[in-house]
C-alpha cells in the first residue's frame, strides 16, 4: 500500500469542508484542508447567509422606523440611508464570526490549512503551488459561484452578484433584479426598504417557483405593497447600458417588448457548481455542469473520494452542507455505511413575512399523484401575530390519506424559527397527537403549530366515536346554547318530559 502524506484531504473551506475537517482532525486523522480564497468560511460567511441576513435586519429596522403610526406611535422621517454605514456593519458582523472559522481554531483541532487553487494530478494527488500532495482519501467541497446567464450584451455591462452587492459604496437609486429565487427576492425587498426603487424580472410565471403558488403569492403581494415591481413570465432578450443606465429588454408572452431601466443591475439566477476549477478529470471523478455526481453515501465515481455541499448541485444550503459533512465523516473516517436522507431537509426564504418549508409541497403531491389532504391555519387567528402587527400569512400542513405528514409550509413572522419544531417532530417521528397535546406558552407564534395539529386530531375526538361513547356512558344532555342565523343566542328546545 503506498504511503500517503495525509489520511484525508479536503478541497474547500466552507460549511461542508469545515465540518469534515473539524471531525476528522479531532478523531486523529491527519487532515489537510485547502481553500482557494484568502480566508475560511466559504460563501455563507463572506457572500451569502451572514451578509444577507445582516442587510435584511438593517432594512427591517429602517422599515419599522417609518411604521410608527401602525403601532400607535409618532410618525417620523429617519432620513436617507447611507449605505456605506450598512456596509461597514455587514463587514463587522463577518469579522465577529470569522474567528470561529479561523486557521488558528482549526490548527488547534489538529487540521493543516493551506490556501491556494488545488488541482488533481491523479486519484490520490493534487498540485498546490507547484508541489504534489497525496492523501489516502479526499473530500471535494469546493462549493459554487453565481451562475451568469448567456444573455446578449450582459458581458459588456457592469452588474452585481451576491459576491459584490453587499459592499457597494452607495445605495442604488434604482435596482433591476434578474431572477425570482430566494436570493433575488430577499435582496429585492431589502433594497426597496432601504430606499431603492426595485424591479424584479423573472422568467417563470411565479416568484419562488419551487414553492406552492399560493404561498409564493403571499410574498409577492407584500413586495408589491411595499413598492417592488414584480414582472413574471417574461424572457430576457438583451441587456445594455444607455446614458449611464442599465437596460434590460424583456419579451412578454403576448409578444410585447419592454425596456426596463435602472442605475444598478443584480444577477441572481442561481448557482453554478465549481466543477471546472480542480482537474476532476485527472482524478477520474464523474461530474456534469450541474455538479459532482455522488451516491447516497456521498461517494463519487471513485470510492475513496467524496463530495458534499454546493459542489453536488443538489441541496445548496449551508445547513445541508453541514449535514452532508457529517455523512461524509461517518463514511470516510468511521467507515460506517451512512446514507444521506433529505426527507425532512428544511429551507427558508428570509423575506418579511418569511417562507419556510419542509418535505413535499402540494404541487409535488399533485404532480406525483400522491393522495393528500391540506390543512391550513392563518396567522390572522394567532394572538401574538396580531399583537405584533404581523397577521399576514398561513401555515400549511400536508398529510397523506393515513394522515401521515408529507410536508409543512409556513409563510409568516419568524417562519424559519417556527419550522424548527416541525423539523424535530417530523424528523424524530413524533406523533401529531403529541404535538397537539404539547403545552405552548401563551401568547406565542408557535401556538399555530399546535393548532394545526389539533385541527387534524379534533374531529376524531369531538365528532367521532369518542364523543358518542362519552355521551352514552354519562348521559350528557347536549348543547346548552344554539346560535341562530340572526346572530342571537337561543336556548335549546325543551325536552319532551318538561312543561
Amino acid at each position: 500500500m503506498p504511503a500517503f502524506e495525509y489520511d484525508l484531504g479536503i478541497i474547500g473551506g466552507g460549511a461542508a469542508g469545515l465540518t469534515v475537517a473539524s471531525g476528522a482532525a479531532q478523531m486523529g486523522a491527519k487532515t489537510l484542508l485547502v481553500e482557494r480564497r484568502e480566508a475560511l468560511g466559504g460563501d455563507c460567511l463572506h457572500f451569502g447567509c451572514v451578509p444577507s441576513k445582516t442587510l435584511i435586519k438593517s432594512a427591517h429596522v429602517y422599515h419599522l422606523m417609518q411604521q410608527g403610526a401602525a403601532f400607535g406611535l409618532p410618525v417620523m422621517d429617519p432620513g436617507p440611508v447611507e449605505f456605506a454605514r450598512v456596509r461597514e456593519r455587514i463587514r463587522g458582523v463577518i469579522a465577529a464570526i470569522q474567528p470561529h472559522d479561523s486557521v488558528e481554531r482549526f490548527c488547534g483541532l489538529g487540521a493543516q490549512i493551506k490556501f491556494g487553487q488545488a488541482e488533481f494530478l491523479d486519484e490520490h494527488s493534487i498540485r498546490l503551488h507547484g508541489k504534489t500532495i497525496a492523501a489516502e482519501r479526499w473530500v471535494i467541497a469546493a462549493g459554487a459561484r453565481p451562475a451568469i446567464p448567456d444573455i446578449p450584451g450582459l458581458e459588456a455591462v457592469a452588474f452585481h452578484t451576491n459576491e459584490t452587492i453587499f459592499f457597494m459604496d452607495s445605495l442604488p437609486s434604482s435596482l433591476l433584479v434578474l431572477g425570482g429565487g430566494p436570493i433575488a427576492i430577499e435582496l429585492a425587498q431589502a433594497f426597496q426598504r432601504l430606499g431603492s426603487r426595485v424591479t424584479v424580472i423573472q422568467r417563470s410565471p411565479q416568484i419562488l417557483s419551487r414553492e406552492d403558488a399560493d404561498m409564493a403569492a403571499l410574498i409577492r403581494q407584500r413586495l408589491e405593497a411595499e413598492g417592488v415591481r414584480v414582472i413574471t413570465g417574461v424572457a430576457t432578450t438583451a441587456v445594455r447600458e444607455t446614458c449611464g443606465l442599465k437596460e434590460v429588454v424583456v419579451s412578454h408572452k403576448d409578444g410585447r417588448e419592454e425596456v426596463i431601466s435602472g442605475t444598478h443591475l443584480l444577477v441572481a439566477l442561481g448557482r453554478q457548481a465549481n466543477v471546472d476549477t480542480m482537474g476532476l478529470d485527472n482524478a477520474g471523478v464523474a461530474f456534469s455542469a450541474r455538479g459532482v455526481q455522488v451516491d447516497a453515501r456521498l461517494r463519487t465515481s471513485q470510492d475513496h473520494i467524496y463530495a458534499c455541499g454546493d459542489i453536488t448541485g443538489a441541496w445548496q444550503f449551508t445547513h445541508a452542507a453541514g449535514y452532508e459533512g457529517g455523512v461524509v465523516l461517518a463514511n470516510a473516517i468511521f467507515r460506517l455505511p451512512r446514507k444521506a436522507d433529505y426527507t425532512w431537509m428544511p429551507r427558508a426564504t428570509y423575506t418579511d413575512p418569511e417562507l419556510a418549508c419542509l418535505g413535499l409541497t402540494e404541487a409535488q403531491c399533485i404532480k406525483d399523484g400522491i393522495e393528500h389532504r391540506v390543512l391550513t391555519e392563518e396567522f390572522q387567528d394567532n394572538d401574538r401575530a396580531l399583537a405584533e402587527g404581523a397577521g399576514v400569512g398561513r401555515l400549511k400542513l400536508i398529510v397523506d390519506r393515513k394522515e401521515k405528514p408529507l410536508g409543512v409550509q409556513i409563510c409568516g413572522p419568524n417562519a424559519g424559527e417556527l419550522l424548527g419544531e416541525w423539523s424535530a417532530v417530523l424528523g424524530g417521528g413524533v406523533k401529531l397527537s403529541t404535538l397537539a397535546g404539547t403545552v405552548h406558552a401563551y401568547p406565542t407564534l408557535a401556538e399555530i403549530n399546535k393548532k394545526v395539529a389539533g385541527a387534524l386530531i379534533a374531529p376524531k375526538i369531538f365528532g367521532g366515536l369518542v364523543k358518542k361513547g362519552v355521551n352514552f356512558l354519562f348521559n350528557y344532555k347536549g348543547r346548552a346554547c344554539e346560535w341562530t342565523s340572526h346572530g342571537e343566542a337561543d336556548p335549546p328546545p325543551a325536552a319532551d318530559n318538561e312543561s
